[in-house]
């Protein structure tokens, strides 16, 4: 008989529970590496679609801004059709005198 230290044969009982401890842990790998690769790929499109929407956003703010600037030009029209003295410069352009003002027009040379 050849002598072996205790423990180190290992019984039939011994390799069932490692065999299913193996299994196991591949298992619980598998569902962490499934669950890692869903978790990049829906940051990576959650990302991308910020960048859409922030590009977007740029776009819009940009367009309130010519518009509120458009807003604040014809609000300076509006005004200033209330002083009589512009839209008599207004009425003049358009060939339209008051009854006593006669018209001067300057003909210009030809050289």
């Amino acid at each position: 008989m050849s002598r072996t230290p205790v423990g180190s044969k290992k019984s039939p009982a011994n390799q069932g529970k490692s065999a299913g401890a193996r299994r196991r842990l591949m298992l619980w790998l598998t569902f962490v590496a499934v669950f890692a690769i869903w978790a990049g790929y829906t940051f990576l499109v959650q990302n991308a679609q910020i960048s859409d929407k922030s590009d977007y956003l740029a776009t819009q703010q940009t367009s309130q801004q010519d518009t509120q600037k458009q807003l604040e030009q014809l609000k300076y029209e509006v005004s200033r059709l209330k002083d009589p003295e512009y839209i008599g410069q207004l009425a003049r352009k358009k060939g339209y005198y008051l009854p006593e003002e006669t018209p001067i027009q300057v003909e210009e040379s030809g050289n």
